[in-house]
């Protein structure tokens, strides 16, 4: 998975474009705080895509209710679609990072082996402010 995104922005331009908030989520890596997302409890028919670069990431087919605060998936609209990084910013707790593969923007993070009834026992934990969604039938 060492491909080179296809959307390559300076910090400067991606700035331009993302409100500071996004731009610390998405260009830095920060978190939104837990429940405070607007798709957090949304369920409507249709596809997340990156707030970033427009690329389509989820759909809600593959959304589920975690109660973790965050929007939680078990799976990714293609697995071209993202890519995962070790994150060891927490010590003692490495976790799995996941971003858009398109533009290398911070998504969120996966977990594995939770016990929700998905059919992949995944859950990508995902900050709403990186998602844009897009309704559909």
């Amino acid at each position: 998975m060492g491909e080179e995104p296809r959307v390559m922005k300076t910090p400067q331009q991606w700035r331009e474009v993302l409100t500071p908030f996004e731009f610390a989520v998405l260009r830095e890596g920060a978190t939104e705080r837990p429940y405070t997302g607007e798709y957090d409890r949304t369920f409507e028919p249709g596809t997340y895509a990156c707030r970033a670069c427009g690329t389509e990431l989820f759909t809600s087919e593959t959304k589920f209710a975690s109660h973790c605060g965050w929007p939680s998936f078990f799976a990714p609209a293609a697995e071209d679609r993202v890519r995962y990084l070790t994150d060891e910013s927490l010590p003692g707790r490495p976790r799995v990072e996941v971003r858009c593969a398109a533009c290398d923007s911070h998504l969120g993070h996966v977990f594995e082996g939770e016990g929700y009834e998905t059919p992949t026992d995944l859950r990508y934990c995902i900050n709403s402010v990186c998602l844009v969604h897009q309704p559909g039938s």
